[in-house]
């Protein structure tokens, strides 16, 4: 004879602790890219050579007017974010903020693609000068906290979670822009 099966319970959603566990999970694998990234392109011999796009005089150009363009999209990210959760008293927002919102994001991030390939391949983790280490630091922290807040999006994690990782990467992208165009804009003048 087998045993009378318990009655079904209604779902009360997850288990108890599920999304701090999915919140440190997702923290750990941006860790991991973060020190992923730092380890190789410290260990990775830099090739020196310069990617270099169509229509911008050098691969340094081409890498500034990239980071700015994903620091201008960064903004419209901040914005829109805003408005989506409510945070601009009395602005409601279209109903087409939410795409704004993704779209300006996949696109700022496939802007430092090529940008964080170069420095890795062609100039490594360094260390020369502060600028150069905040710098080579903070690139691998945002794609760390990319991958993190990734992660985060559709897992059942705290309210907090998507807001600080969001403020992470944002804080990133424009530390990255301060330390790398504008440095360059201010030696080198907006050149193309």
């Amino acid at each position: 004879m087998t045993a009378p099966m318990p009655p079904v319970r209604p779902s009360l959603g997850p288990p108890a602790g599920t999304g701090l566990r999915a919140t440190l999970v997702a923290f750990a694998i941006g860790s991991l890219v973060s020190v992923a990234l730092g380890v190789y392109g410290r260990m990775h011999e830099p090739a020196f050579f310069a990617i270099n796009l169509g229509g911008f005089s050098s691969g340094a150009a081409a890498k500034s007017w990239l980071v700015t363009g994903a620091f201008v999209l960064a903004l419209v990210q901040l914005g829109s974010a805003l408005v989506l959760y409510g945070r601009i008293p009395g602005v409601a927002g279209p109903s087409w903020t939410g795409r704004l919102h993704r779209w300006s994001g996949r696109i700022a991030v496939l802007l430092t693609v090529p940008v964080a390939v170069h420095c890795l391949y062609a100039l490594g983790f360094q260390d020369g000068s502060l600028r150069v280490l905040v710098h080579s630091l903070l690139g691998c922290f945002f794609y760390g906290a990319f991958t993190a807040k990734m992660l985060v999006l559709r897992a059942d994690t705290p309210r907090w979670a998507l807001p600080l990782l969001g403020g992470a990467v944002f804080t990133a992208l424009v530390a990255l822009w301060l330390t790398s165009s504008v440095w360059f804009f201010t030696t080198s003048g907006l050149t193309f």
